[in-house]
């Protein structure tokens, strides 16, 4: 009797073990990605201005304490390194969430403008795609400010390094367009979350308010001004970039900015929108946004 027991509790384990394959899943309940792991920073990419793709220059990107770093306290000076780093899937349709604060003072060489600057890039184009001296991606750029100790300062703004987008159906052709947003100063903690659907419209949120919408985001803009060109930013392929004018950017790569101040982000999670909307799916999920339905996983009969 005990040897047949044994065999029955070792089957009994794998079916458990197998239940998640075999059952459909709860098609309402969110399943959120961690982009950043909470331990190291696997997934991502590291491309600073004037050095090679994943060069970590000084550690200037780094996980201390739980946290996502960005630090500069082996610099001297900031000497224009612009840095970025990417998650290495780019994502169309999502909700995306992060947790930032400022810390301390902004390092010598940083332009006045960076003081409690950040940002976070979306729809951006990849790592291996920027020029070794490039400062900025071609992106959107979810702009991140802290106050100054007095006056407004918004936060959730928009930058468009390349790009160009419409609002209450007219081009805005400002490169920062500012939010609704209240001003955070000192160091805390700040939550933002951005709705990105495709090439058509996007929502950045604080504390659940809308507090910028934008639409129809494209390639265009002239990068960032006549005086600030694609050739000013060390964009290695200008003309390529130029022959997509008006092109509009349904997609792309999500990545954090280093740009003089530090800033620590303890979180960054997104949930994807787009994925297989037929019921009859294993994967099926209520509250996706786009369809793809080649990710679509089914019963085997």
């Amino acid at each position: 009797m005990k040897l047949f027991i044994i065999p029955l509790l070792l089957f009994s384990l794998l079916l458990i073990a197998c239940l998640p394959s075999l059952a459909q899943n709860n098609p309402s309940r969110q399943e959120w990605i961690q982009l950043y792991n909470g331990k190291d920073l696997s997934g991502w990419d590291i491309k600073i201005a004037g050095h090679a793709l994943n060069e970590n220059y000084k550690n200037t990107f780094r996980v201390e304490n739980g946290m996502l770093r960005i630090a500069y306290d082996q610099y001297q000076n900031f000497d224009n390194k612009y840095g970025h780093i990417y998650y290495k899937k780019p994502y169309s349709y999502y909700l995306l969430r992060f947790e930032y604060r400022f810390i301390g003072n902004q390092l010598p060489g940083g332009a006045t403008w960076n003081n409690r600057n950040s940002g976070v890039m979306i729809h951006s184009q990849s790592a291996q795609s920027l020029g070794k001296d490039q400062d900025f991606p071609i992106s959107l750029e979810i702009q991140l400010l802290g106050g100054l100790g007095k006056g407004e300062r918004h936060t959730a703004n928009l930058c468009t390094p390349g790009t160009i987008v419409e609002m209450n159906g007219k081009v805005n052709p400002a490169h920062c367009i500012d939010s609704d947003s209240k001003t955070y100063d000192g160091d805390q903690w700040v939550t933002v979350e951005a709705l990105v659907l495709g090439d058509s419209i996007i929502h950045h949120i604080i504390a659940g308010d809308t507090v910028l919408t934008y639409e129809k985001p494209r390639i265009g803009g002239g990068y960032v001004s006549k005086q600030y060109d694609f050739v000013q930013a060390h964009v290695p392929n200008p003309d390529y970039w130029i022959k997509k004018d008006n092109t509009l950017l349904a997609e792309g790569y999500i990545a954090l900015q280093s740009e003089s101040h530090a800033i620590d982000f303890r979180k960054v999670e997104l949930l994807n929108l787009k994925g297989c909307t037929d019921p009859k799916a294993l994967n099926y999920k209520s509250y996706y946004r786009a369809s793809d339905n080649t990710q679509c996983v089914y019963r085997k009969r």
